[in-house]
């Protein structure tokens, strides 16, 4: 079946850029029905610096680039919605820092198998050898247009 639309009418980023919207919406519509449907997309960027780490907010804030009263706005919704808390740091108590509770923990896991559920519809749909060609040219793009870096690092931030 040819596709529904000219890939000549649009460049190759917006392209790439409407996929990746089209896949989010999927993947949260997804959580939606796990129970996380308070998640929104710009959640995923504090939570990528909770998954492996227990920054203060200002090393949030950092990570980000964001201001701390940005950073701290968003670790306090967060926490209202019970995705993260502010725990005493092990060897400065004075210290906060900021970790993923259960409920975070289950998100990121409800996360990680609807991207996975998604990747599986495409490669019955398309065919594994297709989605993996599709996967490389766009890790090629992200090299060539700098954007491996901040992946890698889990430091990618959110649009400003």
């Amino acid at each position: 079946m040819p596709p529904s639309l000219d890939p000549q009418q649009l460049d190759t980023g917006t392209l790439a850029l409407f996929a990746g919207q089209a896949a989010a919406l999927l993947v949260q519509e997804q959580l939606a029905e796990q129970g996380f449907g308070d998640l929104r997309f710009s959640h995923g960027y504090v939570f990528q610096c909770l998954i492996d780490d227990e920054p203060t907010v200002g090393e949030l804030a950092a990570r980000l680039g964001m201001t701390q009263q940005g950073a701290s706005k968003a670790v306090a919704e967060l926490e209202r919605l019970g995705y993260c808390e502010r725990v005493p740091d092990a060897a400065d108590a004075r210290v906060r820092r900021v970790r993923l509770t259960g409920r975070g923990q289950d998100a990121v896991a409800a996360a990680r198998c609807a991207r996975s559920a998604l990747e599986q519809r495409l490669a019955d749909r398309f065919g594994e050898q297709h989605l993996a060609g599709y996967r490389d040219l766009l890790v090629r793009l992200l090299d060539e247009l700098g954007g491996t870096t901040a992946i890698e690092r889990r430091a990618v931030r959110p649009p400003r």
